[in-house]
Formats: structure tokens, C-alpha cells, sequence
């Protein structure tokens, strides 16, 4: 590596870890965390979806969920989002507070859950967390009205 190499490398993980701080700021460690390393990211093989429901919510932000459900039970969760940094923890958090529940209780969550598990969101990223509900709650009622 080239000194030139090296002060660029340097360069970009000090820009890096400035953006990582302002995001801190303005959000919590949490909430950056997830959105650099989101849990359950991607859509997977087909053998492993029971079910998928995607939904555009009112600010243009589209988000999609990935189930396998078995026995009535939430196995495994997975979703994709072409949403900001806050969509992407809000569904993120989602498939954590849902994974290995009934759809019972997959039912009963609220934004307001999504949102004290990432420990409050600003005031204008709260439809994050109503997005993933929308689409959380619009893919069950497909699952129910296909099982039932």
C-alpha cells in the first residue's frame, strides 16, 4: 500500500465514523446500529417464504416483509426497504420483536412498540415504525385469509 493509499483509507474511516456520530446524535447508538447492520436483511430463498407482503406507505417509502410461519408461529422474518436509514431499523426491529411469536401476538404490535424498542424516534420518523406495522399487519391478513 501506497503512503497515498493510506492517507486515503485514513481519510475515509474518519469521515465515516463522523458520519456514524452525527447519526448518533441525531437518532441513538441503537437505531445506527441497525441501520448499518440490520438483522434479517434480504429476501430469502423461496423454499423458506410461507408468505410476503410488501407495502408503500403515504411517504413513498416501500417496504416488504418475508415470512415462514409454521403451526401458526412466526419461524423466521426477513425484509427488504428502499426507505431511509429509519425504515430500515423500524423493519429491522420488527422481525426481532416478532420472529418465534404466534401470529396472535405478531397481530397485537403497534408502532408505539416498534418505536420503544428503538429506544424513541424523532417526531418525523415516526411513520417509519407505522410502515412496517402497515406491512406486518396487511401480510397477516393475506396468511389468515389464505389458511383459514
Amino acid at each position: 500500500m501506497t503512503e497515498d493509499e493510506g492517507d486515503f483509507d485514513k481519510f475515509v474511516e474518519k469521515l465515516q465514523q463522523e458520519i456514524i456520530d452525527e447519526e448518533t446524535k441525531a437518532f441513538n447508538k441503537y437505531v445506527v446500529d441497525l441501520f448499518h447492520n440490520p438483522r434479517n436483511w434480504g429476501k430469502p430463498p423461496e423454499e423458506e417464504i410461507t408468505i410476503s407482503q410488501e407495502y408503500k406507505g403515504p411517504c413513498g417509502d416501500t417496504m416488504q416483509f418475508f415470512f415462514k410461519i409454521e403451526d401458526g408461529i412466526i419461524e423466521k422474518m426477513n425484509f427488504i426497504t428502499d426507505g431511509c436509514g429509519i425504515s430500515v431499523a423500524a423493519g429491522c426491529q420488527t422481525t426481532l420483536l416478532i420472529e418465534g411469536k404466534p401470529i396472535e401476538s405478531a397481530e397485537q404490535l403497534k408502532s408505539e412498540d416498534i418505536e420503544t424498542a428503538l429506544h424513541g424516534l424523532p417526531d418525523d420518523h415516526k411513520h417509519c415504525a407505522e410502515l412496517a406495522v402497515q406491512t406486518l399487519k396487511r401480510a397477516i391478513e393475506i396468511y389468515k385469509n389464505n389458511v383459514i
